[in-house]
C-alpha cells in the first residue's frame, strides 16, 4: 500500500494501525488517517466524496481541541505515469488527515497503565476539559435526550447476544435501574437543554484520546461522523474521563479532576446536575463493555481471555455506577496550618457515589467572590466580617446542592466561629443527611511552619495570620478534636477513625 511503503516517506520507517474505521501510518514526524471505505449503522464511509467529507470534518473538529497535532487535509492522487502522490496535481483516489506524530506513550491511558497520572496531572486535566467546554457550542438538546433513552434498549439488546459473558438477570437489573435513573433526571436534562448545556462535545473523551504534550494534556480525536454522538450533556463527556479512572481504579484522579473542573466552570447549575452523574458514568461504561464484546468477534482466539475480562469488568463498573449512595456532608475546621486541605482532598474520593466528594473550600469562594484567580492575594477588606458571613453562605447553599443531587460534599474552611459551625449543621439537618464534622489542631510552631513552606495555594494565611489566630476564642466546640501536629497519613488514619464511628 501506497502510504505504508517507506519510499512516501522519505525511507521512513512505517508503523501502520488499524482501527474499525480508519486506518493510520505512523513515518518519522508526521501520521496520516485514512477511513476505510465501510457503512456501520453510525457512519457512512462508503464513497470518496463521503471519505473527503469526513476527513474535512475530523480537521475542523478536532484543531480547536489540538491544533499542534492536526495539520491539513491531503489528497492522495494518481500521476501521469499512474503512479500516486501525497498532495499532488491528479485526480484523488483517496484522502488523509495529515498529523503531527506524537509519542503514543504519552497519551493518558498508556501513563495510567504506567502509575503516572499523579495530582499534578489530574489537575491540568481538569481544568483542560472545562477549557474546551468553554467554547462548546449548544445544541437543540431534544434529539440527544431521546438517544440517551434508546442508548439504554441499544445495550440491552447488544448484552442480550452474549448471555454467556453478560447473564439475562444481571443485564435486566442494569436496563431496570438505568431507566430509572433517566425517568428520574429527564426534567433536569430537559432544564439542562434550555440553559445551554447539552451542547457539541468532545464525544469520545477517554483516556486514550488524551496526550501528555510538552506537559499539557490535550484532547484529541472527537468524533466527527455523527452530530448525535458528538452531542451531549457537558457533564456527560466529562463523565467518560471520570469512568475511565475509576474503572482503572484511579478514584483520587477522578476526583481531582471533577473537583478542578467544577472550579474552572463555576457553575452552580453543574452541582444540581450531580444528580445524573451515576447514570452518565453507567452509560459511558456500558458503552465501553458494549464496544470491547462487539470485537469479540475480530480477536484471535489467545486475545480473547483479555477482551472478555475487559468487557465483563466495564459492564461491572456500568452496573456499580448506577446503584444510589446516601450522601454525607463532611465539614472539616482547624486554624490555618493544621493540614485541612490536604486531610480534604485525601478524604475525598472514598466518600460514595463515585468519584468521591465534591470538595468546597472557604479559600476558592472567597477568591471567586472577588474575581481573583486562586492564587492572588487578597486585602483586608476581604475579610471582614461580613464577607466571611456572605463566604459561609455560599459553602453551605452548595453543600446543599450538592446533597440534594445526591452526591456527597466536603467542606473545608477555619470554622472559628460557632455560627459557622451551626451553619452546616442545620445545612445536613435539613436535607436529613449525616454529618461527620472535624476540627483539626496543632501547636504554633508546627502550623507557623507549615503555612511558611507550602506551595503556592489558594489560602492567603501567612505566619502573622496562623499567630493572630492563636487568640481566637472558638466558643463552645462540640466537633471531635483531631491531633493533626503529625505527619498527613497520621492525620488522616486518626480522622478516618473518627468519621468511621457511629
Amino acid at each position: 500500500m501506497f502510504l505504508a511503503d517507506p519510499a512516501t516517506h522519505g525511507g521512513a520507517a512505517v508503523k501502520r494501525i488499524d482501527t474499525h474505521a480508519a486506518v493510520i501510518f505512523l513515518a518519522g514526524p508526521r501520521a496520516f488517517k485514512i477511513k476505510r471505505a465501510v457503512t456501520f449503522p453510525f457512519l457512512d464511509y462508503s464513497t470518496l466524496d463521503k471519505r473527503r467529507e469526513a476527513c474535512e470534518s475530523e480537521l475542523r473538529i478536532n484543531r480547536p481541541f489540538a491544533p499542534q497535532i492536526y495539520e491539513r487535509v491531503v489528497p492522495i492522487t494518481r500521476t501521469a505515469g499512474g503512479g500516486l502522490k501525497l498532495g499532488g496535481d491528479g485526480s484523488p483516489v483517496e484522502w488523509a488527515v495529515e498529523m503531527h506524530r506524537f509519542d503514543e506513550n504519552a497519551t493518558l491511558d498508556h501513563l495510567a497503565q504506567a502509575g503516572k497520572i499523579d495530582a499534578s496531572l489530574a489537575d491540568a486535566l481538569g481544568r483542560a476539559v472545562a477549557q474546551a467546554h468553554a467554547d462548546a457550542a449548544a445544541v437543540n438538546p431534544s434529539r440527544w435526550i431521546k438517544a440517551l433513552a434508546d442508548y439504554i434498549d441499544e445495550h440491552v439488546e447488544a448484552f442480550g447476544e452474549k448471555p454467556d459473558l453478560f447473564p439475562a438477570h444481571e443485564v435486566e437489573a442494569l436496563a431496570r435501574a438505568s431507566r430509572a435513573e433517566y425517568a428520574r433526571v429527564h426534567p433536569l436534562l430537559i432544564e439542562r437543554g434550555r440553559r445551554g448545556l447539552i451542547a457539541r462535545i468532545h464525544g469520545d473523551l477517554h483516556l486514550g484520546n488524551v496526550v501528555l504534550l510538552e506537559g499539557r494534556p490535550v484532547l484529541f480525536d472527537a468524533v466527527e461522523f455523527s452530530d448525535l454522538i458528538a452531542s451531549g450533556d457537558l457533564l456527560y463527556d466529562l463523565a467518560f474521563l471520570l469512568m475511565d479512572l475509576t474503572e482503572r481504579g484511579l478514584r483520587l484522579a477522578a476526583n481531582i479532576v471533577l473537583n478542578r473542573y467544577l472550579v474552572e466552570t463555576g457553575r452552580a447549575e453543574d452541582l444540581d446536575a450531580l444528580a445524573a452523574l451515576p447514570l452518565f458514568l453507567s452509560m459511558r461504561a456500558a458503552i465501553r463493555a458494549k464496544v470491547g464484546a462487539a470485537r469479540l468477534a475480530y480477536v484471535v482466539p489467545q486475545e480473547k481471555p483479555a477482551a472478555e475480562a475487559s468487557a465483563r469488568q466495564y459492564f461491572d463498573c456500568a452496573c456499580r455506577c448506577i446503584v444510589s449512595a446516601r450522601p454525607a456532608l463532611v465539614a472539616i475546621g482547624g486554624l490555618s496550618g493544621t493540614g485541612k486541605s490536604v486531610l480534604t482532598r485525601a478524604l475525598a474520593p472514598d466518600l460514595d457515589p463515585a468519584p468521591g466528594a465534591v470538595v468546597l473550600r472557604s479559600d476558592i469562594e472567597r477568591k471567586a467572590l472577588f474575581g481573583k484567580q486562586e492564587q492572588e492575594k487578597l486585602g483586608a477588606d476581604a475579610y471582614t466580617l461580613p464577607v466571611t458571613a456572605r463566604v459561609f453562605a455560599t459553602l453551605a447553599d452548595k453543600a446543599r446542592r450538592v446533597l440534594a443531587a445526591g452526591h456527597s460534599a466536603i467542606v473545608d474552611a477555619v470554622f472559628s466561629r460557632p455560627e459557622e459551625r451551626e451553619l452546616m449543621e442545620r445545612s445536613a439537618a435539613v436535607l436529613a443527611v449525616p454529618l461527620r464534622a472535624l476540627f483539626l489542631h496543632a501547636d504554633l510552631a508546627t502550623r507557623v511552619a507549615r503555612v511558611g513552606t507550602r506551595e503556592p495555594d489558594a489560602s492567603d494565611a501567612d505566619a502573622g495570620v496562623a499567630q493572630k489566630q492563636e487568640s481566637y476564642d472558638l466558643g463552645p466546640l462540640s466537633w471531635p478534636r483531631v491531633d493533626a501536629s503529625g505527619t498527613p497519613e497520621e492525620t488522616l488514619a486518626r480522622a478516618g477513625t473518627l468519621l468511621r464511628s457511629p
